[in-house]
């Protein structure tokens, strides 16, 4: 059968092209990647990279005095030089997940419940302060436990 014999019902070729468009148009958005954290908001590791009880989990000098960073399901802060703390990055509201660290608060992204430094509640809906974790600082590490 030759192909010029071959025909194809309108409905038909006008649902296959649009097909062929959509999944044209998902590929090219899905490609993109996520964008950096501005610089003035903490670095999230994913909770994977969760390290084990008695692990390094950052650097001293990678927890800015007055701020802090988010190392997968903890929480560590300086609120003065050299005073660092730990907590869970869990909000103590309904457990959602805080995200960032910024202008000198512990943000939880669901509710904006957000935490001072010393992880108490700076701002509800949540009541209680972030549950704190054990830290020591050995060298120029942060060690959990």
């Amino acid at each position: 059968m030759p192909l010029d014999d071959v025909r194809m019902p309108r409905q038909q070729m006008i649902r296959g092209t649009g097909l062929l468009l959509t999944a044209g148009t998902l590929a090219a958005c899905s490609g993109g990647g996520d964008k950096p954290a501005a610089s003035s908001e903490a670095v999230t590791t994913p909770p994977s990279a969760d390290p084990p009880t008695g692990g390094a989990i950052t650097k001293t000098a990678d927890v800015p005095v007055g701020s802090g960073v988010i190392v997968g399901d903890v929480v560590v802060t300086q609120p003065s030089a050299g005073d660092f703390k730990a907590f869970s990055s869990k909000c103590t509201h309904k457990g959602c997940a805080v995200n960032k660290v910024a202008d000198g608060t512990i943000d939880c992204p669901c509710h904006g419940s957000k935490f001072t430094l010393d992880g108490a509640v700076a701002k509800g809906p949540a009541t209680e302060p972030l549950e704190p974790k054990t830290i020591s600082v050995q060298g120029d590490s942060i060690v959990l436990g």
